[in-house]
């Protein structure tokens, strides 16, 4: 495969993959089989997206849906609209999104897809006359039973509804073929929030493990990057359970909270405000002098003194090994990825050692994005069936079956890191690698499956 163009992304996600399915692979060496067969995607699709602007000129784009792994389900993952994306991005987070998905324990596979088209500066109308060219070319591949899309990075329930919209006009059907809809139209309750509330879930058990059962995150300090949907909820759950969010952040810059008192939900709201105006996040101000934004792309991870909890909640390769090591001196201790591939791989690396080296006592503990910020695509999932059913649960409902989801994602990344050790991991029974017992667990299910549908023997 070395003839093919370089995909720095997805080489990353694949590689952190391989590297830690090494103590499984050993003891059962038929699924490298199943190994070099899964990191091909079943299909992929690319088009252009012609669409008009304001000025009644026709602009062109391109556009992808990765059709990655259908052994447990229908495909199921984000579309993404922002100016970098490509082919490398969207193979890497429909890869993560195969294991992702694997992890909540329900019937779905793993895809992903989006645009290179960049909302950001865009009028509404120029945003709906894209999004329905998209529709227009993306609804030949996609349907309730065969590939379900929802949101990601630009792409929210308004650019859902262009897409449902288009897809009922052409195919004269009402099915739930995307989710994270609106709640008239076939949405789920605690969608919007599922990402962040899960994140935080799943950092409790993480928490409980290392502290003792009812810790959790009262008194604790949580930095978290991004300020979109997941930084918010995650933010406003941090603060229901007795954080304190000192915290948050976008392309520009971070927001600091000066005084130690951190960010309440008002100001939480505030800033979802100023998001949905695509507005920067240094338009919140300093309230006073209790908030201070430091610009030239700064960083949560150097940028706070002292904190428990670290959340990374924006993009990919957002926590580098450098700060990861800072993050350990000021006091880090449970790192978990809000986004997709939030840290590198070196940072990565920093974590496991410590996990190693300081057990219970002294480790700054890491999870994976793959498990940690699966709540998002486990609510989709339960949209899925409430569509299929054509029912809504209540808030309660989902909350209960989203808490249960991401204790189970943890609970098998816990044991089965504890089963599978790597050499040299004398603190695995202890302190287990998250990251590793998450890909084995992830990887075996969805192999199985592949090798019941004959896709390797």
């Amino acid at each position: 495969m070395s003839n093919l163009p370089s995909e720095p992304e997805f080489e990353q996600a694949l590689n952190e993959v391989t590297s830690t399915l090494a103590p499984f692979l050993a003891k059962f060496p038929e699924y490298k089989k199943a190994l070099e067969i899964i990191q091909i995607p079943e299909r992929v699709i690319q088009f252009r997206v012609v669409w008009e602007d304001d000025k009644g000129v026709a602009r062109v784009n391109r556009g992808f849906r990765v059709q990655f792994n259908s052994a447990l389900g229908p495909y199921k993952g984000g579309l993404r609209l922002r100016s970098d994306v490509n082919l490398s991005v969207l193979k890497f987070l429909g890869f993560e999104q195969i294991f992702k998905n694997s992890l909540t324990g329900l019937s779905i596979g793993g895809g992903k897809g989006g645009s290179d088209f960049d909302p950001k500066g865009k009028s509404d109308a120029e945003i709906r006359r894209f999004c329905k060219s998209f529709a227009t070319e993306l609804q030949r591949h996609i349907g309730g039973d065969t590939d379900i899309p929802a949101g990601d990075i630009g792409f929210s329930t308004t650019e859902a509804g262009y897409v449902f919209g288009t897809y009922k006009q052409i195919k004269n059907e009402w099915v739930g073929m995307i989710t994270g809809k609106g709640m008239d139209w076939g949405g789920s309750n605690i969608r919007p929030e599922a990402t962040g509330f899960g994140l935080v879930y799943y950092v409790e058990h993480m928490i409980a493990h290392l502290e003792g059962e009812g810790v959790g995150f009262k008194g604790k300090t949580v930095v978290i990057s991004g300020s979109g949907n997941v930084a918010q909820y995650a933010a406003l759950k941090v603060i229901e359970l007795g954080g304190t969010v000192l915290s948050l952040s976008d392309s520009k810059g971070v927001l600091v909270s000066k005084d130690g008192k951190g960010f309440t939900p008002e100001h939480i709201e505030r800033i979802a405000q100023i998001k949905a105006k695509r507005q920067e996040l240094s338009s919140f101000g300093d309230e006073k002098g209790k908030f201070e934004f430091r610009n030239d792309g700064a960083r949560p991870w150097t940028n706070v003194e002292r904190y428990d909890v670290a959340l990374p909640c924006a993009t990919q390769n957002e926590l580098n090994e450098q700060e990861a090591e800072e993050a350990i001196k000021r006091g880090c201790r449970y790192v978990a990825e809000g986004s997709n591939m939030g840290c590198t791989q070196e940072a990565i690396n920093v974590f496991e050692r410590s996990r190693i080296e300081g057990g219970k006592a002294k480790a700054c503990w890491y999870g994976p994005g793959k498990a940690a910020n699966a709540g998002g695509v486990a609510v989709s999932g339960l949209e899925m069936a409430q569509n299929s059913a054509r029912l809504q649960w209540t808030k309660e409902e989902v909350d209960q079956k989203l808490k249960d989801i991401m204790f189970n994602a943890y609970n098998n990344c816990l044991t089965t890191g504890q089963t599978y050790a790597a050499d040299g991991d004398a603190n695995a029974k202890e302190i287990p690698s998250l990251v590793g017992g998450g890909n084995i667990h992830a990887f075996k299910r969805v192999a199985d499956a592949m090798r019941a549908h004959g896709d390797w023997y």
